[in-house]
């Protein structure tokens, strides 16, 4: 009688939320999980239409809005997960940081200097409550189906954008800072990582599911100045988040040689750009993490028969891992047809089936 009840429990489909929380832990799923970064964005006509008569931080700021946006592309697609809409950057609004979108983000009153540290003090609640009360919206309307993730910056991403008015693609400020005035660095993503602890902890709290950390700008720096730099600082967010917590993934873009670093980390997963090759990475990490990814964004621009053998290509390769969530290696294109993304989400939810 057990083994039959086990039998039919392997049989039985998962819920979204089992399916995504076994994937992040390394347990057996049914199929791998599918979501996108930025799945809720420019390419979808719903969202062009709210954006067209509101900014991009009202959005953020507004629960109803921020919630609406949020399950514009669920609805579409049946993706497994929801990410509440909001920015990374959201959490610096509530400090003394003139932070504006036009349209991508520029600060006027960097960080450069100790007076400079000292305004970043303060709690960043308040600049979350909007997203707070998003993520218990979302809860609500998709129960215990379908999981929520929460997200946050992680402190040296933060401390790049801090640091200059607009970003450079050379984080100009932040590499000149590290080399001549280390200790500075150390007290800002000090600071950096508290903020992120926070708006993740918070998230946590609403109902987040799972989180993920986006390291952005972690792939500028080489294996031996991360361990100097971002890994510390990332560390010290996955200490101090509360036990038991949410399953944590971590993305780095451009970060291809700096997995076995951030698998180092332990986090739950760690999320490849498409510049990695998976089934390589998931040969070398073995049972230490789960892997997220890696579709090329542009690749949603083929026809679907080609996104579909790219995609049954992924589940081939996630099955060395010890578990595998199908995602791009990095946000959906705002030129991206919806058809795409339609092309992707269907094969991944199919394709599991099907492929050898």
């Amino acid at each position: 009688m057990g083994l039959e009840v086990a039998k039919a429990e392997q049989q039985r489909e998962m819920t979204r939320l089992e399916r995504m929380l076994c994937a992040c832990r390394g347990q057996p799923t049914d199929r791998p999980p599918v979501w996108l970064m930025r799945q809720a964005g420019r390419y979808l006509p719903e969202y062009r239409e709210i954006r067209a008569r509101t900014s991009f931080l009202e959005m953020c700021r507004d629960p109803e809005i921020a919630t609406e946006v949020s399950l514009q592309p669920y609805r579409r697609f049946g993706m497994d997960a929801v990410i509440v809409f909001s920015d990374i950057l959201v959490p610096l609004t509530g400090l003394d940081l003139e932070l504006t979108f036009q349209p991508g983000p520029r600060i006027e009153n960097p960080i450069r200097s100790e007076s400079d540290l000292d305004r970043l003090e303060g709690s960043v609640a308040e600049a979350m409550r909007p997203t707070c009360d998003a993520l218990r919206a979302l809860k609500t309307k998709l129960g215990n189906e379908t999981p929520v993730i929460g997200f946050a910056g992680a402190p040296w991403t933060l401390a790049a954008y801090a640091s200059e008015k607009k970003l450079s693609r050379d984080l100009a400020q932040l590499s000149t800072l590290s080399y001549r005035d280390p200790t500075l660095l150390d007290r800002m993503l000090e600071r950096m990582a508290e903020i992120t602890t926070e708006a993740l902890r918070l998230q946590s709290e609403a109902g987040a599911d799972v989180l993920q950390i986006f390291d952005t700008w972690a792939g500028m720096l080489s294996s031996e100045r991360f361990q100097r730099f971002a890994g510390p600082a990332l560390r010290r967010v996955l200490n101090a988040l509360p036990t038991p917590r949410p399953p944590v993934i971590i993305f780095a873009r451009g970060a291809g040689h700096l997995v076995d670093d951030l698998a180092d980390l332990e986090p739950d997963v760690v999320s490849l750009d498409w510049r990695v090759d998976l089934e390589q990475v998931a040969g070398r990490i073995g049972q230490r993490v789960s892997l997220q990814g890696n579709l090329d964004p542009a690749a949603l621009m083929a026809p679907a028969p080609e996104i579909a053998r790219q995609v049954a290509q992924l589940i081939r390769a996630g099955r060395k891992a010890r578990g595998h969530i199908l995602n791009l290696g990095h946000g959906v294109l705002p030129t991206i047809p919806v058809e795409g993304v339609a092309a992707f989400v269907a094969a991944a939810r199919d394709g599991a089936q099907t492929t050898p």
